[in-house]
């Protein structure tokens, strides 16, 4: 029990025990807020000048460290790749272990396969052998010697009988050899998955191990170690409590966003340009941020521009900077999209490793779907050029 929940159980009556209230109210507010004016503090921190204990050539004097700003900002963001990174080697241990125990439940149930198989194939060779011997001629010799209409008739149906069998057996020696292989393809190409799983993850592993070994000598080489530890300390708890959950929700309301997207272009004809069978679509950079404006409030504090070749989006709100990168490509598989890549995500400064990016676009589709406006078009082409979207339409035939 913490010294809240002490002073909350004590009663007290008057001045007293309002007293008593602003001191809980106070202590609650300081644990709140003082996780972020640590790092606040700390990120302003610039190791310009840290004093060393005096020595014989320069005794009493101060010592500077031989480092820079560029180099704290390196060192700090390469902790947080590490973090991010240990992030990704967890998910794939995940998948890794997912895996593993789907592939030991299909090599239980192809084992079972196999014994069913063996018993359609000893009855399809039964039927087999019986054609092969002759076996099966004395039922047409029935036939021809039956002696009246009502034999024969019975004849029919027993011979019926017979082959319908027969049919069956051979039929289901059939099915259950497709089946069979069907099973080893699938477990082939789970154990491919596999291996490229260990592979990713061993990748990973050795990546984080060749940062680590970076931090760390930079750490030992620097008289200000201790003080950039706490940096590193108080940059990843803020990334984790406060600077993940916005990006997520950024990345949330656009992807919500960019599902009305096509409604909005299909009601506003402006931004389409008919030549022939071919359309052009336009998107200022300026409307789409006030689209963006009606869906969410968040976007308040965020914009878009389309530059060469690029998409930066950013915004800041509560001490917190988001700034992402990226450009469209199409493909058309399983449908024609716009497909969006992060190429660069930035928080407050810091850029996040390939394995975030990744994980975010994973996560959320920031997509464009142009078959959404009309059923009948296709993207073929998309730019980003002097503050417009450019993407060119043709028919889908």
């Amino acid at each position: 029990m913490n010294a809240v929940t002490v002073i909350g159980l004590i009663p007290f009556n008057g001045k007293e025990a309002r007293e008593r209230r602003q001191e809980v109210a106070i202590h609650r507010f300081i644990q709140k807020t003082l996780p972020l004016f640590m790092f606040m503090l700390l990120i302003s921190y610039q190791p310009a000048a840290l004093a060393a204990a005096p020595g014989a050539d320069s005794p009493g004097t101060a010592q500077q460290p031989d480092s820079s700003g560029d180099d704290v900002h390196q060192l700090l963001e390469q902790s947080l790749s590490i973090t991010e990174i240990d992030k990704e080697i967890d998910r794939i241990r995940q998948q890794q272990q997912t895996l593993a125990a789907d592939m030991e439940t299909t090599s239980a149930e192809l084992k079972k396969q196999e014994q069913l198989m063996k018993q359609k194939q000893e009855q399809a060779s039964k039927v087999i052998r019986a054609y092969y011997m002759g076996e099966r001629d004395i039922l047409y010799t029935a036939l021809l010697r039956a002696g009246s209409l009502q034999k024969l008739l019975n004849i029919w149906d027993y011979v019926q009988m017979i082959f319908t069998s027969d049919k069956h057996a051979l039929n289901a020696y059939k099915e259950q050899y497709a089946k069979l292989q069907e099973g080893y393809l699938k477990q082939e190409e789970k154990q491919t998955e596999l291996d490229r799983i260990q592979s990713n993850l061993s990748k990973q592993r050795e990546r984080v191990l060749a940062l680590q070994s970076q931090v760390d000598e930079q750490l030992s080489s620097r008289p200000d170690a201790e003080q950039l530890k706490m940096m590193i300390e108080q940059l990843n708890s803020f990334w984790e409590t406060a600077g993940l959950h916005e990006v997520e929700q950024y990345f949330d309301a656009l992807d919500k966003a960019m599902r009305k997207l096509p409604d909005f272009i299909e009601g506003n004809k402006k931004y389409l340009e008919m030549n022939g069978f071919n359309y052009t679509l336009r998107l200022p950079d300026t409307d789409l941020n006030a689209f963006l404006r009606q869906q969410d409030d968040r976007f308040q504090h965020f914009q878009f521009q389309f530059k060469d070749g690029k998409i930066i989006a950013s915004g800041e709100k509560d001490d917190i900077s988001v700034s992402i990168t990226g450009h469209y490509s199409i493909i058309n598989d399983p449908d024609n999209e716009l497909l969006f890549h992060v190429d660069e995500l930035l928080f407050n400064g810091f850029a996040l490793p390939d394995t975030t990016r990744a994980e975010l676009e994973n996560k959320f589709d920031l997509g464009f779907y142009p078959g959404s406006i009309a059923s009948f078009i296709k993207a073929t082409d998309v730019e980003t050029a002097n503050g417009e979207l450019i993407v060119k339409l043709s028919l889908r035939l």
